[in-house]
């Protein structure tokens, strides 16, 4: 029986040479990687800063932070999400506001997202799926028609590094992108994440302010602080301690080196995929690419017609007794213990739950070869049409 994990990182010598050199250095913590690995994240991304962090939801976190976003505003986001794009909000003190997908898609509606926008909307956090990015010329519409472009427009694009929207890699369309580097991603630091923005809103400092932010809000990096002579420092907010570190970045920028060829990997599984199951009447493909999209290959969610949420973990355990791991992307917020008790219902939320219940995500990474996504498919087919019979 095969042993097929659902997202291994793909780490190669080169990377670990990277750690090393860092280790060997004399100096591990946010220092000169971190500070080229920014470099190399705002070129790659077509952006004029990049900030890198200890995670996406810190980038988060520092946004509303610096733009004072807290009790009493509103901050509306999607229901289909990874819990992090909503903790941040509860964090400030904001329940969030849910607007529902689109039917039959996994991204918000935006007609929903017009309603939903009162005088007290301070900010609007969407979600990239899957590495497909929102339509976000639409969002920028949508508060242009609610002639509210003071709302602070952030993208959630934990999935979606090295997408592309009209031709341009994500990271500069929304006012701020935040990417996630964590271990399941397509580029890894282990744990991690960036802040990607063109416009400073009338604060030249914008970018020192986050990373001052990041760092307890100690005035002076930890680097120029160790200086001889150097140590005295001020505190001039109460920032969080989310800084990236180092051997953090030394992997990224090892990752980033050869990032194109791992996303044509990817891309190479998702073709597998689609090239066998095209034909299957049952299966509803997941978005690869069109004249204003491309995704980044990040997950493969296959939806499945006439699956029940019964029928489709019943699919996901006859794969894992094939030596297949699978997984389900995502579960709605409000069906969580957490938001129930906060008063959500996923009643309310009818086109979330219809994307979820048969909904599998199979693995897609830079290192799974073609033979072992053949297999992938071969036993998926295999068990629908056994599922199916019952």
């Amino acid at each position: 029986m095969k042993n097929i994990p659902f997202s291994p990182p793909d780490i190669t010598e080169h990377e670990k040479k990277a750690v090393m050199d860092v280790l060997e250095s004399g100096w591990i913590t946010t220092g000169p990687r971190t500070v080229e690995f920014e470099e190399k994240i705002s070129e790659y991304c077509c952006t004029n800063e990049a900030v890198t962090l200890s995670s996406n939801t810190a980038g988060l976190e520092l946004i509303l932070k610096a733009f004072n976003i807290k009790e009493g505003d509103e901050v509306i986001t999607t229901p289909y999400t990874y819990t992090a794009t909503a903790n941040v909000i509860l964090h400030r003190g904001i329940m969030p506001k849910f607007v529902d997908v689109k039917e039959e898609s996994f991204f918000l509606d935006e007609q929903n997202l017009f309603d939903a926008i009162t005088p007290k909307t301070k900010a609007i956090i969407t979600v990239d799926f899957a590495g497909v990015p929102v339509d976000y010329d639409s969002i920028r519409e949508v508060l242009k028609a609610k002639n509210r472009e003071d709302i602070i427009f952030i993208s959630d694009s934990a999935h979606s590094f090295g997408a592309k929207y009209k031709g341009e890699r994500v990271g500069g369309q929304a006012d701020f992108h935040v990417f996630s580097f964590h271990a399941v991603k397509n580029l890894t630091t282990s744990e991690g994440g960036a802040v990607t923005f063109n416009n400073y809103f009338g604060r030249d400092d914008l970018k020192k302010e986050l990373k001052i932010t990041s760092l307890h809000g100690q005035s002076k990096d930890a680097l120029s602080k160790m200086k001889a002579g150097a140590w005295k420092y001020d505190i001039v907010t109460d920032g969080f301690k989310c800084n990236m570190t180092d051997i953090n970045a030394a992997i990224g920028l090892s990752q980033l080196s050869r990032y194109d060829v791992m996303l044509k990997n990817r891309k190479a599984i998702f073709d597998t995929y689609n090239k066998a199951l095209c034909d299957k009447e049952w299966a509803i493909l997941p978005f690869k690419s069109d004249e204003n999209k491309e995704t980044s290959y990040h997950l493969y969610p296959l939806r499945i017609k006439r699956f029940s949420e019964e029928m489709r973990d019943k699919l996901i355990q006859n794969l894992a007794n094939k030596g297949i791991a699978t997984n389900v992307h995502y579960m709605p917020l409000p069906m969580f213990t957490l938001y129930k008790n906060l008063g959500y219902n996923i009643k309310d939320y009818p086109n979330a739950y219809k994307q979820y219940v048969n909904e599998i995500s199979l693995p897609i990474y830079s290192t799974l070869t073609l033979e072992d996504a053949e297999y992938v498919v071969k036993e998926l087919v295999k068990s629908v049409a056994e599922i199916e019979k019952r």
